[in-house]
């Protein structure tokens, strides 16, 4: 690992139309942005259907989801490491090694959650029943994540593709797949939840088999499109290749830090989820209602990260350091405007907010001041993906996990126990409690960045 050492950064610059300016960051992020409201939106979809079902329902679908998602975020977040590598080598003009790495991580990642969905099916009951929340909720749970294994897969395929198209420049093809799965969800969520169009009402379980198909179509659009669009295909070299041993120890020991920053960051929220799903159906469904209100933040943040990914890799990857610090400067501005954008929202029209997805007064009365408390956490969290990402693009990926696995564990699951369950301070309290873990996590993040360690890291040695 690379220690931190003190080097003095410019001050950040204004955004410009130049490398690494607004015009630039944008271009590649509206796409993604739309793309995260696309994939973001089968979840809300899931969560405001359900929700018509009832609490119990509506909080089954946040907590086997929030699950399944902690279950394969090592998978999603290891698959991302094509990004840093691809878009280094294309800034730095080997686009003929591009499409190896897309491969390469293929044969790393997807037999593995292949083999983690097997394995989850046979002992989620069980599993379910020792997390302790409501045995209604457990078993509505259960009917959910069955179909949500097998997508699973479907998205760890979807993110090594995703994560290619990304790394060289290009963010629109994985909108367009976004946007087609999300049709696709939301069509038979409407069909499979309450039995329209002639289908059978399967409730949660229908709303799982829809996103389930809706992810797997996701991963076959994007993957089509690189081994089929002759322009991807001739100029990045995406045929398949054997799995070369060089080549994916380099990719362990970059991409398996950002799946475990991934991991380590959802199980630490999984945990908090149970100590929320045992506070009651209530608090788990106003906490998931919550939640699907703060996608709507970090699906804008997310698509800026994955625009800071790519530039500073591709500058890091070209020798412009310059330029690779004003797209991280650039990032954290536009995703600054967007989120001040978010937290008038949610200060303004609370209540308005809670009600798009359930009409039960108790969840909304629980709900309103978590959305006004979301109102700064949103601000924090989305300097924390920006930098995250920005780190990752320069390939300084063991540092960031390290650190968000101590303040995870060290902080947020001990301080939301304490306040939230201990002290009896309730859901409100458990959400405090999250809000200071991610606010020192933005700072500490963005500490590392600014010291210019990652200036110093050669993910090609």
């Amino acid at each position: 690992m690379v220690q931190p050492t003190e080097v003095v950064l410019p001050t950040p610059p204004p955004p410009d139309n130049g490398r690494g300016g607004l015009r630039e960051v944008g271009w590649l992020a509206y796409p993604v942005i739309l793309s995260q409201i696309s994939s973001t939106v089968m979840g809300v979809v899931d969560s405001a259907m359900v929700g018509r079902l009832g609490a119990t329902e509506l909080g089954a679908v946040g907590f086997a989801g929030i699950w399944c998602w902690t279950l394969f975020s090592f998978f999603f977040g290891t698959a991302t490491g094509v990004q840093t590598f691809v878009s280094q080598d294309h800034g730095a003009g080997r686009e003929e090694r591009c499409g190896q790495w897309a491969w390469q991580t293929l044969w790393l990642v997807v037999p593995a959650a292949l083999l983690a969905a097997g394995i989850v099916s046979m002992v989620q009951e069980e599993a379910l029943r020792l997390l302790g929340p409501s045995s209604e909720l457990q078993l509505a749970a259960s009917e959910y994540l069955r179909p949500r294994l097998i997508g699973a897969v479907g998205m760890t395929l979807a993110f090594v593709w995703i994560s290619f198209f990304r790394g060289i420049g290009d963010t629109r093809t994985p909108m367009i797949a976004a946007i087609l799965a999300n049709v696709v969800n939301v069509g038979l969520d409407y069909a499979l939840i309450f039995g329209n169009f002639g289908f059978p009402a399967w409730g949660v379980a229908g709303a799982g088999i829809a996103t389930a198909v809706g992810e797997w179509g996701y991963a076959l659009f994007v993957f089509v499109a690189a081994m089929r669009w002759r322009r991807i295909r001739d100029a990045f070299a995406t045929a398949p290749v054997r799995p070369q041993l060089a080549a994916l120890r380099r990719l362990l020991r970059t991409g398996v830090p950002i799946g475990g920053q991934w991991v380590m960051d959802m199980l630490t929220f999984a945990v908090f989820t149970t100590f929320v799903a045992r506070m009651g159906d209530t608090s788990m469904a106003a906490s998931q209602a919550f939640v699907a209100l703060l996608s709507m933040s970090f699906m804008q943040a997310s698509g800026i990260s994955v625009a800071a990914s790519t530039l500073v890799g591709r500058y890091v990857g070209a020798g412009d350091l310059e330029a690779a610090t004003r797209s991280f400067w650039t990032s954290q501005i536009f995703a600054g405007i967007l989120s001040v954008s978010i937290a008038a929202l949610f200060l303004v029209a609370p209540d308005a907010m809670m009600r798009i997805f359930t009409d039960d007064l108790e969840v909304i009365a629980l709900g309103v001041p978590l959305v006004r408390l979301g109102a700064f956490f949103q601000l924090m969290d989305a300097a924390a993906i920006v930098t995250s990402g920005a780190l990752r693009g320069a390939g300084d990926t063991r540092w960031p996990f390290v650190a968000q696995s101590l303040l995870g564990w060290g902080l947020q699951v001990p301080l939301a126990w304490l306040l939230g369950v201990s002290w009896d301070g309730g859901l409100r309290a458990a959400w405090i409690a999250c809000t200071i873990y991610i606010s020192i996590l933005s700072l500490v993040l963005f500490w590392r960045f600014r010291s210019g360690s990652w200036r110093e890291i050669d993910i090609q040695a």
